[in-house]
């Protein structure tokens, strides 16, 4: 593997997927068709690529040793020496020089959100992974800044406060699932990779999953008939079964087949999970885009 193949395979552009949190404020508020808040909003999901690789190379340069002890992350190229951890920093310093200022011109705001992003996940890479309960709600922290980046250049007249809470706490649902597949798949050997494992127990991660979920759910059906930006006429209302069947099967894959390992990857591989996110979207794209909002 060369130096260059070694350094974007770090770079995860697979997980660039995530920043597509962005575009949430975009369609809510209901401007996917107005070319001006569209392309603020592409630009800020690249920079968000940028920024979120940049985080990625500090992660696997911190991460490196203990990943060696990982069955699946001893393959990443810091890990296996494919990759020298000062070529990863060189490389996360050109993406953020070129990223953060980028971020400024489109929006100061979006400039400060994109280095609030990054000293977050240093503060997570360095800190805050080893305090228990924390470490999952900076990583829900991660996915509200994009939604939060996303609001801010599109400049939204619309969007619902409901919005936030049900991500923050989809965000939680999906942190704890990684937690969770992380204490089974490596059992007795977990908390060598993973300090803070030794915090958490399966009981204790299950019974928060539950309540999560619950909280989802109610947070999201709320938001159907309550939210100012949603038709009169309740039909987003129609939504809440597709919601249901969708975290569901979500706690199916995690609990039943010990899935959740890659949340991310776990979308693309199980097809009903998939087409339930699909449908789902177009189901509100429809009823916010189509549908007589003084009905």
């Amino acid at each position: 593997m060369t130096t260059l193949a070694a350094l974007l395979r770090t770079m995860r552009p697979k997980q660039w997927v995530k920043n597509i949190f962005v575009f949430v404020a975009l369609a809510f508020d209901v401007k996917f068709t107005q070319s001006e808040p569209l392309l603020r909003t592409i630009a800020a999901f690249l920079l968000f690529c940028l920024v979120s690789s940049a985080v990625y190379l500090l992660n696997d340069v911190v991460d490196r040793e203990k990943d060696r002890t990982h069955p699946r992350k001893r393959h990443r190229p810091l890990a296996a020496g494919l990759l020298s951890p000062r070529t990863a920093l060189i490389a996360m310093a050109l993406l953020l020089v070129v990223s953060l200022p980028l971020g400024w011109r489109v929006d100061a705001r979006l400039g400060l959100i994109l280095l609030a992003y990054f000293v977050v996940n240093i503060a997570y890479s360095f800190w805050l992974k080893h305090v228990v309960i924390i470490d999952a709600l900076t990583v829900a922290a991660g996915f509200v800044l994009r939604v939060v980046a996303g609001v801010v250049v599109v400049d939204v007249t619309r969007f619902s406060p409901w919005l936030y809470v049900c991500i923050t706490l989809g965000a939680l649902l999906i942190a704890l699932g990684k937690r969770r597949a992380e204490i089974v798949g490596l059992e007795e050997d977990a908390s060598n990779h993973r300090a803070i494992l030794d915090e958490y127990s399966l009981a204790f991660v299950d019974q928060l999953i539950g309540l999560i979920t619950a909280a989802t759910i109610v947070s999201y059906s709320l938001y159907t008939f309550s939210a100012e930006n949603v038709p009169g006429n309740h039909l987003m209302m129609l939504t809440i079964p597709l919601a249901l069947y969708f975290f569901f099967r979500y706690l199916y894959l995690i609990q039943v087949k010990g899935l959740g390992g890659a949340p991310d990857e776990l979308l693309f591989q199980d097809r009903p999970l998939l087409l339930t996110a699909l449908l789902w979207g177009l189901m509100a794209v429809g009823v916010l885009y189509f549908s007589n909002h003084h009905a």
